[in-house]
């Protein structure tokens, strides 16, 4: 694998706006694609943070205000290098449409606001999916220390190209069967507004049409606007975490989105005895339907790992 040097983290409004430039084209002509992901990776060195845009994503996540980044924002921030991937000509998926499945993070310690950053995006793990073509996007950031490279914090995100079905690409022969969901009781309800996506897109630069209006959301084959995941993984892990220390990993699954407005009913339950953490575990739905929206759990990670069972960046 080979490395593609980026000057600079891209900008997220200006890839979507190539992808839907792309999509028009594609309907013009047959796609040439080979059903294979590129074989680089995408690299951006000594990147800074804008402290402004991580005072408006603390506020809007309601996380504590902080010299630390957010392990949130860190996605935010890291994220936009792993987008430009599925931006490529070369890339077998389509960039617009696409349907946020899981997160997977491991935070190896606390990263300071005016560390330059180096983030490193790759695409694995092509797969069949039941709706689809899903994929996996890793991002990993690492800092330069003593001579070498210390990573911070490393994500692999997934995604489904839903109605995407490539050659040579075997699907499951089944869903998977959903276990009855009964609705613990909440500790919080969170009341989002028809404009929760627009605000995320603010901070976060992520401008997806799905997230912007029902408008753009229904020509994007959805019954109108929904919820950024990334916004509800943020909010969920900052309301975990902030008052513990140390390095962790988290992991949520989606499994239904979240049409705005809407009321989300959530549940945290901490592990642990006699005061000291060993984890949490969360949950939010739907309180009229009960129908549930995500999952996941926040654990502490040894200061040692180097997230073992998480793969590293692949070899130059």
């Amino acid at each position: 694998m080979t490395d593609t040097q980026l000057s600079e983290i891209p900008a997220l409004g200006r890839l979507y706006a190539g992808a839907v430039g792309s999509a028009a084209k594609s309907r013009l002509s047959p796609s040439k694609t080979t059903g294979s992901l590129p074989t680089d990776r995408h690299v951006v060195r000594g990147a800074s943070v804008d402290l402004a845009r991580l005072t408006d994503f603390q506020r809007l996540v309601l996380h504590s205000a902080t010299d630390y980044l957010p392990t949130g924002y860190v996605h935010t921030f890291a994220f936009p290098v792993a987008m430009s991937l599925m931006a490529r000509e070369d890339f077998p998926l389509p960039l617009l449409g696409m349907v946020h499945l899981r997160n997977e993070v491991h935070h190896f310690r606390p990263i300071h606001y005016g560390e330059p950053l180096t983030v490193t995006a790759w695409a694995e793990n092509l797969a069949g999916h039941r709706a689809g073509t899903q994929v996996e996007l890793v991002a990993e950031v690492t800092v330069e220390a003593d001579g070498g490279s210390e990573t911070v914090w490393r994500g692999r995100s997934t995604y489904l190209a839903k109605g995407v079905f490539l050659p040579k690409i075997d699907r499951p022969d089944k869903s998977a069967v959903r276990t009855e969901f009964v609705p613990p009781l909440p500790t919080a309800l969170w009341r989002l507004g028809a404009d929760a996506g627009r605000n995320y897109a603010r901070v976060s630069g992520d401008f997806n049409p799905i997230h912007l209006s029902r408008l753009s959301a229904k020509a994007l084959g959805m019954k109108q606007s929904l919820a950024h995941g990334m916004y509800l993984a943020s909010r969920v892990v900052a309301d975990t975490v902030q008052t513990h220390e140390g390095p962790f990993q988290w992991s949520i699954d989606f499994e239904s989105p979240v049409f705005l407005p809407a009321t989300v009913a959530v549940a945290i339950d901490d592990d642990g005895t006699a005061g000291e953490w060993a984890g949490s575990t969360f949950t939010g739905w739907n309180p009229r339907s009960h129908r549930r929206h995500f999952s996941g759990s926040v654990t502490p990670l040894d200061p040692a790992s180097d997230g073992k069972g998480f793969s590293a960046a692949p070899r130059a």
